[in-house]
């Protein structure tokens, strides 16, 4: 997974290069697509490889699906100077970038056979350790359909059985994680959660918890602990999207975004996966989401009572308002 990782960023280098050579020759590709690497951006630079600089019949190849320009747009971001130089280095980085793709693939097999040959023993949790969830029951009687983050994971085969059979649960219902993240996940930590005494160890081990520098009893920082950890990454990195769903997550992520602003907010939400993700993998249990009214109903609940403790401390009653 490493290794892909490696593959997957040299190959967003070669985009890259491609895009500066385009930019070289006045070529704002960029600007009328919305990915170079995409089926039209590939399509009009082999194209320009081929010989053509006709822009009219470089919009031709512009996929119908395509309506982030109009094709005049695109025809005018088309003209440019077209330099030998610049040209070379678009088809070698054209060429390095098709490589590496099937170096990924290549990857990705070898990625297959390993899952193939994991044998993992099941983990029989007490009934006394396990944690009592009384919704679980309520759950397999109605479930409520939520929206899930999808992603492009690059992956020709859906993994999802296969690291259902590792994990001894569906990873991939928790909000934000699909195929790829939890091959990341599984990669670096595992699936034995025995290693950590507790969800509180495993957030201090990826670097998720406030590392509080106390001197003569005043804190002097309480920044998180930096912390090289490609999981710890992962969460953060996904934070932001899950902050734009509409789920329970979603709804404190952007709460915490109002209160301490974006970095600490990526930091809290990552926090909360750290400890989904350990929950599950230790006691085996399906994941459930909760009802966005009912969480935003405990919110309130909280905010009332902290209200009543403040206006109590002030000397003032709270009285709620009838209705008319």
């Amino acid at each position: 997974m490493r290794h892909r990782d490696n593959l997957t960023r040299n190959a967003g280098a070669q985009i890259q290069h491609m895009q500066q050579a385009l930019n070289q020759m006045n070529i704002h590709l960029h600007h009328a697509v919305s990915d170079l690497n995409g089926e039209t951006g590939l399509r009009i630079v082999d194209a320009i490889l081929a010989g053509e600089r006709d822009p009219k019949r470089l919009v031709k190849l512009r996929d119908a699906q395509c309506s982030k320009t109009t094709p005049e747009e695109l025809a005018e971001a088309l003209r440019g100077d077209w330099r030998e130089e610049h040209l070379f280095v678009l088809r070698q980085s054209l060429e390095n970038y098709r490589h590496l793709l099937k170096q990924m693939e290549a990857c990705d097999a070898e990625l297959e056979k390993a899952l193939t040959k994991v044998v993992i023993n099941p983990t029989v949790v007490a009934e006394e350790e396990r944690p009592k969830n009384p919704a679980a029951a309520k759950a397999t009687e109605k479930k409520k359909k939520f929206k899930k983050l999808k992603a492009s994971t690059g992956l020709k085969r859906d993994l999802t059985q296969e690291l259902q059979r590792i994990c001894g649960v569906d990873l991939t219902r928790v909000i934000g994680l699909n195929v790829l993240a939890v091959l990341i996940v599984i990669s670096e930590i595992g699936v034995d959660m025995r290693r950590w005494r507790n969800a509180k160890a495993f957030c201090a081990w990826l670097g998720l918890c406030p590392g509080n520098k106390i001197s003569g009893g005043k804190i002097l920082s309480s920044h998180t602990v930096h912390v090289v950890n490609r999981v710890s990454i992962l969460l953060r990195t996904v934070a932001p999207a899950v902050g734009r769903s509409d789920t329970w997550l979603g709804i404190f992520h952007r709460r915490m975004r109002a209160r301490l602003g974006p970095g600490a907010a990526n930091t809290a939400t990552a926090r909360k996966l750290a400890c989904m993700i350990y929950h599950l993998l230790k006691y085996k249990e399906e994941y459930i989401d909760v009802d966005c009214l009912l969480d935003q109903e405990k919110i309130r609940k909280n905010r009332i009572v902290k209200l009543s403790r403040q206006a109590e401390e002030l000397g003032f009653e709270l009285v709620k308002k009838e209705a008319a």
